[in-house]
């Protein structure tokens, strides 16, 4: 018996990255799997890999930073699969800047994907998961939620909004059986933070800046974080609820 058994996921940013290894996780521990995201191509690549585990999946496009698609997305996956039992928010955005140096506009985009798109995911799945008899949504936050660090400070801001929004929706429905926890990387591996470190040469000395605070001694991996992600969204974590976990290499140790 696999830890997912029986569960349907629906993860956005499930492109590439983080979402792509906990969809990928998630399957082979026996759930189905629906990814969203902005990038068709990126999202039928995870589904080839669904499909070379031996998993079907489903692929939808979606900004999560609009109601309309966000609700789309889960009643296509609760009339494909029959129901909805975890969601994992991941999709996220980035900006390097202080509040001086950030445009409106790009501050409003980092909290529309951040935090927006969190809450009207969340607010689209839990009918479903009411239906379901209960349910686990597990938000990716940022140990840059927890502590801040120079010309982050949308970023910053956003990811602490996303570890309070995972407390407050936790309290708020316990008595329906669902879940809300949240897992907080430091730096992990994945397209967008290579390319920003080979930037220039400047961005590679930023690089090994930040790899020298890791105690661990290395960026993580998308895979570093598929596997608590099923812990939280199987029956393992059935009395945790509201928790906000660094997983970090160590950085919050300190």
């Amino acid at each position: 018996m696999t830890r997912l058994s029986g569960k349907v996921a629906v993860i956005t940013g499930g492109g590439t990255g983080i979402g792509q290894a906990i969809a990928l996780t998630y399957a082979r521990e026996g759930a189905q799997v629906a990814v969203a995201g902005r990038r068709k191509d990126k999202l039928e690549e995870t589904i080839s890999l669904l499909k070379q585990a031996g998993s079907e999946g489903l692929a939808l496009e979606c900004d999560v930073t609009k109601a309309a698609d966000t609700e789309r997305l889960v009643k296509t996956a609760e009339e494909r699969f029959g129901k909805v039992n975890v969601l994992v928010n991941n999709a996220g955005a980035l900006s390097v800047s202080t509040v001086e140096t950030i445009s409106e506009e790009d501050w409003d985009r980092v909290m529309a994907v951040n935090v927006k798109g969190p809450f009207l995911m969340s607010r689209a799945a839990l009918p479903a998961m009411r239906r379901a008899g209960g349910g686990s949504i597990v938000n990716i936050g940022s140990v840059l939620g927890m502590a801040a660090i120079q010309n982050r400070a949308a970023y910053c801001a956003s990811k602490g909004g996303v570890g309070m929004l995972t407390k407050a929706m936790a309290l708020d429905h316990a008595k329906d059986k669902i879940r809300v926890n949240c897992i907080c990387p430091s730096i992990v591996e994945t397209a967008m933070t290579e390319a920003f470190f080979l930037e220039t040469e400047a961005a590679r000395r930023t690089r090994e800046n930040r790899l020298s605070t890791i105690p661990l001694g290395r960026f993580g991996k998308p895979n570093d974080l598929a596997g608590i992600a099923v812990f939280l969204a199987s029956e393992e974590s059935s009395w945790m609820t509201g928790t906000v976990i660094p997983v970090d290499g160590g950085v919050t140790a300190a």
